[in-house]
């Protein structure tokens, strides 16, 4: 059946236009034409003047609606997160497992094999967030539970049948080989929570690193004679950078310094978000440790922050008032850029013919109003 959306501003590789349908037929976009040119017996879903946008793409996601990933690495659990994210403009995401013992990642691998089998709306992979990572730089994990990559591990790591798997690790308790080998397998790799030199940095982005897990969190600074982690990021005209923009994790300042350095699509917006996203009650316990809500931003009894409680609706509208970007700029660090960064942008991230019908509607003030997975609106 072929479905017309219209009667709505559009936001297509040109900027927003008005006038335009966008045609939907067999979870696809099907064309977008003028409004006159409609084909007759098309079903009608008027917009109302609505923004209709890309749908937004969130590489890390640890929990939300009251699961955490790591608590329950099911099918269940990630249809529970994902439908938790979607009235904030998710329409595609990687569950996040943080650290765990490896029959943990197993789990969370072949449930997400399964969420993916079975339809659950949204999946695109899973994302791997340790345990490969350095103690210095642990942040709220477990630093019991971390380990370097041996055999075993690489052999789970590029396990998973189907969709993408997203690994962060500390590039200094690995070596280029060991990358190398996840990189060929099709794994996409990520630095995070590491304290590497920029050598080291620099290393890894030669044998197939192209990602940084929340850039500035958790990683070595950039300083006068040495510079780290971040400097390397920085330089890189051609790794993806996620950020987390919600005016707690990282100085909005920093983060308008950082866009001043390279090109503006590779950057990404990331929620890092826990199981109090969509919830009333904002506190969880995590890995032993009990997490609140304080000022927005999720922490432990020592004020260790612990993920946050953003949405990717929010992360727009933040990176529109806080990294002073138009809405055109903030919708592709939300949507196209995570895309190419997974290397899915032949399939998604665009308002373009036989791309996934997956959109957000956006009020005024940016809000949700409604999404379309693979041309299913909820």
């Amino acid at each position: 059946m072929l479905a017309a959306l219209v009667n709505g501003r559009v936001l297509t590789e040109a900027g927003v236009v008005d006038g335009r349908a966008v045609l939907i037929e067999d979870g696809k976009i099907a064309g977008v034409v003028d409004a006159r040119e409609i084909p007759a017996g098309a079903d009608r879903r008027d917009l109302a003047g609505g923004l209709l946008v890309p749908g937004y793409i969130d590489t890390q996601v640890n929990g939300g609606g009251g699961v955490l990933f790591n608590d329950s690495p099911t099918v269940e659990a990630i249809a529970a997160i994902g439908a938790a994210h979607r009235p904030y403009g998710t329409t595609g995401f990687l569950p996040t497992l943080i650290s765990d013992d490896l029959s943990v990642v197993d789990q969370a691998m072949r449930a997400t094999e399964a969420a993916i089998e079975q339809g659950v709306p949204g999946v695109l992979g899973v994302h791997i967030e340790g345990p490969f990572l350095n103690p210095k730089r642990k942040g709220i994990h477990d630093a019991d539970k971390f380990r370097v990559i041996d055999d075993e591990a690489l052999a789970l790591l590029t396990s998973l049948k189907v969709g993408k798997t997203l690994v962060t690790l500390a590039p200094e308790r690995t070596t280029p080989d060991m990358i190398q080998r996840l990189a060929d397998a099709g794994v996409v790799v990520a630095a995070g929570h590491t304290n590497a030199l920029y050598k080291t940095m620099r290393q890894a982005l030669d044998h197939g690193l192209t990602g940084f897990t929340h850039l500035f969190n958790a990683m070595s600074p950039l300083t006068s004679r040495e510079p780290g982690a971040v400097g390397a990021a920085l330089e890189s005209l051609t790794a993806w950078c996620g950020l987390i923009v919600d005016g707690r994790h990282v100085d909005p300042a920093t983060l308008r310094i950082a866009l001043r350095t390279r090109p503006l699509d590779r950057f990404m917006l990331v929620t890092d978000a826990m199981p109090t996203v969509g919830m009333v009650d904002k506190s969880f316990n995590l890995q032993g440790r009990h997490i609140r809500v304080v000022d927005g931003v999720c922490v432990d009894d020592h004020g260790t922050l612990a993920g946050s409680d953003l949405d990717m609706a929010a992360a727009v509208r933040n990176a529109v008032a806080m990294m002073n970007l138009s809405l055109d700029e903030a919708v592709m660090m939300a949507s196209a850029a995570p895309v190419a960064f997974l290397g899915l942008e032949g399939q998604r991230g665009r308002i373009a013919t036989g791309l996934a019908a997956d959109f957000c509607l956006l009020d005024d003030q940016l809000n949700v109003t409604a999404t379309w997975i693979n041309g299913a609106e909820a």
